[in-house]
C-alpha cells in the first residue's frame, strides 16, 4: 500500500545552527538532498523537514517570508508513543536551544507540550491513549 509522505519546508536564518538543533533531537540529515542552502532532515520514513536558507526559500514563493519569532504561520504537530516521549523530545529541544511554548495539555487520554525551534517555528508533541482513539 502506498504511504503518502510529507515534506515540510521551513525557512531558517542559520542553516548550520538549525541542522545542529534537529540532530540534537535525534533526527538525521540526508546528505543526498542537502547542500549549503538546504538540509533534508529525516524525521521518520514518511516525514521530512526541508530546512532552507531564507534566500533559497524565497525562490519558491513570491510572498513575504514570515518571521516566526513574531508571527505564527503554521503549527507543526508530531505524535509521540508515550507521555514520557513527549517530555523527552521537548527536553531535548530545550537543551538544544529551543524554548517551551504554551501550556502543557493533559486531558488524561491525551497529553501534549510544545516548543519553538531556533527560528521560532512551533512544534507540538502529542501522545494519545490508543484505547481512547479506538473508541
Amino acid at each position: 500500500m502506498y504511504q503518502q509522505m510529507i515534506f515540510v519546508n521551513l525557512a531558517t536564518s542559520d542553516l548550520e545552527a538549525a541542522k545542529t538543533f534537529f540532530t540534537k533531537l535525534g533526527y538525521t540529515i540526508n546528505p543526498q538532498f542537502s547542500d549549503d542552502t538546504a538540509a533534508s532532515v529525516v524525521i521518520s520514513d514518511t516525514i521530512f523537514l526541508m530546512l532552507l536558507t531564507e534566500e533559497k526559500y524565497a525562490q519558491f514563493t513570491k510572498k513575504e517570508i514570515v518571521d516566526a519569532t513574531r508571527s505564527s504561520e503554521v503549527l507543526l504537530a508530531l505524535s509521540a508513543e508515550s507521555r514520557e516521549k513527549v517530555d523527552e523530545l521537548v527536553g531535548k529541544a530545550v537543551a538544544a536551544g529551543g524554548s517551551v511554548t504554551g501550556e502543557t495539555q493533559d486531558h488524561g487520554f491525551m497529553y501534549g507540550r510544545a516548543f519553538d525551534d531556533l527560528d521560532g517555528h512551533t512544534w507540538e508533541v502529542v501522545w494519545m491513549d490508543p484505547a481512547a482513539v479506538q473508541g
